[in-house]
């Protein structure tokens, strides 16, 4: 699962955390070299959050950081926890203190924001604010990710180098996806979406991203991540129709739901043989249509992934159960046999 540890690299850099004052006697064995050259490691910025009666606040960590090290130097960075729960931290103060000391970070390019574990925090929990101000004070950076969907939003009139877009949440707000769908984000190349669960606040579906499907949102848009999602099979059959999909070389449909209705459907339309790269692990798919799967895409050279197969409910996939005049969707709605991968 994708938050069951701490980032070990990121930007194609391995990540050197900035001991806090709780770990000050335990610091990352990459720290020595990563004060000589601030440029070859991603930096975690993160204080301990079981450590709260000996933490040093987040705003006092951050100035040591900024006094300690050659921030002007630094390409990555990754804000993982700044506070127990964020009961006197919240999310604004470490977004505001990034932004008032942004031209510390010129060659700032990579930034993480919430590289917070399973085990520190659940990520439906994980409250987030208004990010975009982020966005705007780094005009030159050309990825960026954040974990948590409470309260979160990103929206920015104009973003001119940005190329990688990432929301990590347990549930993925139709307004949070709105507000990316209406950004202007004219480079955007790989966009990765995970949307979570309905009890957790997901209200994003295809009709939510039909800019993105459309074609029309992110012209440049190659790569697309739709992960851990209770409806992959409807995101599959969106996808099938969809204008955007001859265009995508990479598609992501990993830590989902995906039955062997959904994998019908990608193997009975010839766009999806297209991709390059197709993630399915972890999805509920019989040993048949697993085989199936394997077979028509390496006819095609499409790199599939299709390793941690889930354990399928047969008398779900049956429909014993399932009323006469309801439809599957009703079906599904009020059975939800599957899980996926992400959530509390």
């Amino acid at each position: 699962m994708l938050n069951d540890h701490h980032l070990t690299e990121f930007a194609g850099l391995p990540v050197v955390e900035f001991p806090s004052r709780s770990n000050a006697d335990h610091p990352s064995p990459g720290l020595p070299s990563a004060l000589a050259d601030p440029a070859a490691v991603a930096w975690r910025l993160r204080v301990d959050m079981w450590a709260t009666d000996d933490e040093e606040p987040f705003e006092d960590y951050f100035r040591r950081f900024l006094a300690e090290v050659d921030t002007g130097r630094i390409g990555a960075l990754v804000i993982g926890a700044w506070d127990y729960a964020f009961e006197t931290t919240p999310p604004t103060v470490v977004r505001d203190l990034l932004v008032a000391h942004a031209d510390r970070f010129p060659a700032l390019r990579s930034l993480f924001f919430g590289d917070i574990t399973d085990e520190e925090l659940h990520i439906s929990w994980i409250g987030q604010e208004d990010l975009s101000p982020v966005l705007t004070a780094f005009p030159l950076l050309t990825e960026f990710t954040a974990r948590g969907g409470q309260n979160l939003r990103l929206h920015v009139a104009e973003h001119t180098c940005l190329r990688r877009l990432g929301l990590e949440t347990g549930g993925l707000a139709a307004e949070t996806a709105r507000d990316v769908v209406t950004s202007r984000l004219p480079e955007l190349e790989h966009l990765e979406l995970v949307l979570g669960m309905r009890n957790y606040g997901c209200g994003t579906d295809p009709h939510v991203l039909a800019e993105v499907l459309s074609g029309r949102a992110f012209p440049r848009l190659r790569s697309l991540g739709l992960r851990s999602t209770e409806a992959t099979d409807t995101w599959v059959r969106a996808l099938a129709e969809a204008p955007l999909l001859p265009r995508l070389r990479a598609l992501d449909l990993s830590l989902g739901t995906l039955t062997d209705r959904g994998a019908r459907v990608l193997m009975d339309t010839p766009a999806f043989y297209g991709l390059e790269r197709l993630d399915l692990h972890h999805s509920f798919l019989s040993e048949g249509v697993r085989e199936e799967l394997r077979a028509a895409f390496a006819a095609h050279g499409t790199e599939l992934d299709l390793s941690h197969p889930q354990d399928l409910d047969d008398s779900f996939e049956s429909g014993e159960d399932r009323e006469e005049d309801e439809t599957w969707e009703e079906f599904l709605d009020a059975v939800q046999p599957y899980y996926p991968a992400v959530g509390e």
